[in-house]
Order: structure tokens, then sequence, then C-alpha cells
């Protein structure tokens, strides 16, 4: 049985994982007949969005705490993460991928990722094992895999020069299809990017999961 390493940013569209992503991800990791762990940063949210409102909350607010909400409790600091116990890894989108795993979405293309983060992802990529990586969480991938990387986060124009300026290239891409880096062994889709509704996020996350773990046989 496959092992698939998945990254929560948070809990929340807004300032966490987009929680539908997430799901869909550990739905279709369970249907290809594979197991996952959660993992996230123990770290404080940069941000705390009332996802009611839209607005920003003074309230503070745990990631892993928050990632434990959607792992119904099991879920595990990504200090603890060995890339040795799994096969792949996936990351699932929302903006706290963009605001907790890095910080684009203050600084754009001068952007830093987390360090924890980082490591983590350069480990999977010298460990030539596969990786998928849904939504936003695309734009760290230049720092991860270097100059070249091909992805995509659907067609946003101001995200994808952003990754074109880091060194990526990026690819348009429909909401249901996926993009496949066979180079360095990654798949990456838009999933809420563009997703208008649960069917189009879960086309291109089944098809990326798939691909991922059939990468990792």
């Amino acid at each position: 049985m496959k092992n698939v390493a998945v990254l929560l940013a948070g809990s929340g569209v807004f300032d966490g994982a987009e929680v539908n992503e997430a799901v869909l991800t550990l739905l279709h990791i369970s249907k290809q007949g594979a197991s996952y762990q959660c993992f996230a940063p123990d770290t404080q949210q940069t941000q705390v969005i009332n996802h009611l409102s839209g607005e920003e909350s003074s309230e503070k607010r745990n990631v892993l705490q928050e990632a434990a909400r959607i792992a119904r409790g099991d879920v595990k600091p990504l200090s603890e993460l060995n890339v040795s116990e799994f096969d792949a890894l996936i990351v699932p989108g929302g903006f706290g991928v963009a605001k907790n795993f890095c910080d684009f979405a203050f600084k754009g293309d001068q952007m830093m990722l987390n360090e924890q983060v980082e490591h983590v992802g350069k480990a999977f990529k010298d460990a030539r094992k596969p990786a998928g990586y849904l939504c936003i969480a695309p734009v760290m991938l230049p720092y991860i895999y270097g100059q070249g990387v091909r992805v995509t986060v659907g067609n946003d124009a101001d995200v994808a020069a952003a990754i074109n300026k880091m060194g990526g290239e990026h690819v348009d891409c429909d909401v249901r299809d996926i993009v496949v880096d066979d180079n360095h062994r990654l798949v990456t889709t838009p999933a809420y990017m563009l997703a208008e509704n649960l069917p189009d996020a879960e086309a291109g996350i089944s098809k990326l999961v798939e691909k991922v773990l059939y990468m990792a046989a």
C-alpha cells in the first residue's frame, strides 16, 4: 500500500487549507487504495479571517490545531515528517498556503517559504518521489524545484506571471485537467483557482491523485 504525506495549511479557504480540496484529496487517496498521514506546521496563522464576513479578525489561531479540524484530529507536526516513510507528497491549496506556507499573498514574486515547508518539499524532490500541488500551492514550486519547473494554477495571468518571474514555467490548464512535469515527477491542477463547484474541483483532483500514485508505483 502506498503511503502519502498530505500538507495542510490550516482550515478554511481564506486563511488555511481549502477544505473541499483537502477532503477530496484524502477521499481519492483512499479510493486509490493508498493510505495517508496529514501534517501541518505547529505555528501561528499569519491571519485569521471571518469566513462569514470576509473580514480579518484579531484572534490568534494555530495552523496545526486548525488542520486537525479537517483531519479529525489525526494530524502531526510538520517537523515530524520523515520522507523515507512516504511514497508521495500532496499539498492542497487555499490562501493559507500563500500566507502560512509562504508569504506570496503579501510579497508576490518576492516571497519566501516557511523553512519547514521548503525542507519537506525539497526532501521529496531530492528523493525523486512524486508530488502533487493544488490550487495556489504551485507558486512555491520554483523555490523548491528550481528553474524551468512546469506548473499550473489554471489561467490567472498575474499569478502565472509571478511564477514565470520566479523561474517556473506556467502552463494554462482547464479546471478539470492536470499538468505533469515528468522530469521533476510533479503534478499540478487548478482546483479552486478556477473551480466554480465541487464537480469541477473533484475532476482535476482525482486525476492528480491517480497520476501521483501511478508515478509512485
